[in-house]
């Protein structure tokens, strides 16, 4: 893996994370995009809704459109990784909770 890669890999389970808090599991890209800004990814929105439709591929997220805005939810697969129950290649591994 290189380290575009590897930043790529990282930002997607910034993502997953921070879905993963919220009760009904949905953002829209533009709060990620400010989310992964607070994590040093300072990516345009068109990146990060790249970064969902890759993810929805994966399974981890499903995807709609509302108007000119991708929202994500995050899967049962999408939790189960965050959770470490399971690995979605293509996203970071969770370090283990302390």
């Amino acid at each position: 893996m290189d380290y575009d890669e590897f930043l790529v890999a990282n930002a997607r389970l910034v993502i997953l994370k921070e879905l993963s808090k919220w009760p009904d599991g949905r953002l829209n890209e533009a709060d990620l995009a400010i989310v992964l800004d607070a994590f040093a990814y300072r990516r345009s929105r068109e990146w990060v809704r790249t970064q969902l439709n890759k993810m929805a591929e994966l399974g981890a997220v499903s995807t709609e459109r509302r108007g000119t805005v991708t929202i994500a939810t995050i899967t049962r697969a999408g939790l189960d990784h965050v959770e470490r129950r399971s690995v979605i290649e293509g996203i970071a591994t969770p370090s283990p909770e302390a």
